[in-house]
């Protein structure tokens, strides 16, 4: 989850809970309509404030970003504003490697708290970069690797912090002949691997580079698979450009895909088939709590407003 903390006029802080728990929940004393609820996580501030805006309130949301869904609000949180010491890294094992520079220059060095950082790419059976990661060399050990030969296998201090899911792994395995040609294949993951799949296509609509935009004609939607956020955009993005393609991961992303610049722009019509599915998946996903709307609502309102016939079947 994570939390918004606002003062008089606009957001200030944003903390993230992370692997958050419910350990106990009550109605509130002065409010039955209400409750308190206690949380056990990990708590990640991503901001340098410590200090209680001197009027707060708090947005909850049900997700990493503020487009995840609404969870609500809450007038007080207790335990989130207290000093934390930073957790002890997590090593990266870099397992066959056969190093080049700057790695040979940074293994050759004497070792020290100081580090140089690289990216880690994840590669196609083509070249192709499918993903990357920040990793630093701050280097642990080396030795002969288990897979022989002259590789080595290299022990990091530190892994980083942007290590993919587990559900990544079978992501990465099924992209490694390259992007996919078939449509639906991302659909029998669940939100976690899903989410993985619409990373590899944040980077893959780049390469090769976007084609100009097109307009008109129609665009068929099968919706038998859009069960959450992330199996919406994947339908979505299939739905207007093809299999592996990229055409947003939530809201604001999608939003700005639709002003151009991704290969389609309205106007054009949209089929959705199914679209039964997507409403009654979605229907307690609220992106803005104002307007109360269901994401799926929300969705097929931006789409009409931006200029889309949105057929619903």
């Amino acid at each position: 989850m994570c939390v918004e903390v606002w003062d008089d006029e606009e957001p200030v802080q944003w903390w993230t809970l992370v692997d958050a728990v419910v350990v106990a929940h009550q109605p509130h004393s002065a409010d039955p309509a209400r409750y308190d609820i206690v949380l056990g996580a990990g708590v990640r501030n991503e901001e340098s404030f410590f200090e209680l805006p001197a009027t707060p309130r708090f947005e909850l949301f049900a997700g990493t970003t503020v487009s995840s869904a609404s969870a609500g609000r809450c007038s007080a949180v207790d335990g989130l504003f207290k000093p934390r010491a930073d957790p002890a890294p997590v090593p990266m094992e870099l397992i066959g490697c056969e190093p080049a520079e700057p790695l040979l220059a940074a293994l050759r060095r004497p070792r020290r708290a100081e580090r140089d950082w690289a990216h880690l790419l994840v590669l196609d059976r083509h070249g192709a970069v499918m993903a990357s990661r920040t990793v630093g060399l701050a280097i642990t050990g080396v030795r002969p690797s288990v897979l022989g030969g002259t590789l080595v296998d290299i022990t990091l201090t530190d892994g980083g912090d942007e290590r993919p899911s587990p559900a990544a792994r079978l992501i990465w395995a099924q992209w490694y002949q390259g992007p996919p040609a078939e449509p639906n294949l991302w659909a029998p993951y669940d939100s976690q691997g899903r989410a993985a799949w619409l990373d590899l296509t944040t980077r893959a609509w780049r390469v090769p580079a976007p084609r100009p935009d097109r307009s008109g004609g129609e665009h068929h939607l099968d919706g038998r698979f859009a069960t959450d956020v992330p199996g919406l955009h994947c339908a979505i993005a299939e739905a207007l450009l093809g299999p592996g393609r990229y055409f947003g991961r939530e809201w604001n992303a999608f939003k700005d895909c639709l002003g151009g610049g991704f290969g389609v722009a309205p106007p054009f019509t949209l089929i959705w088939h199914d679209s039964e599915i997507a409403r009654r998946a979605l229907a307690d996903v609220v992106e803005d709590p104002e307007d109360g709307l269901s994401y799926f609502e929300d969705i097929v309102r931006l789409l009409e407003r931006r200029g889309v016939t949105v057929v619903l079947r």
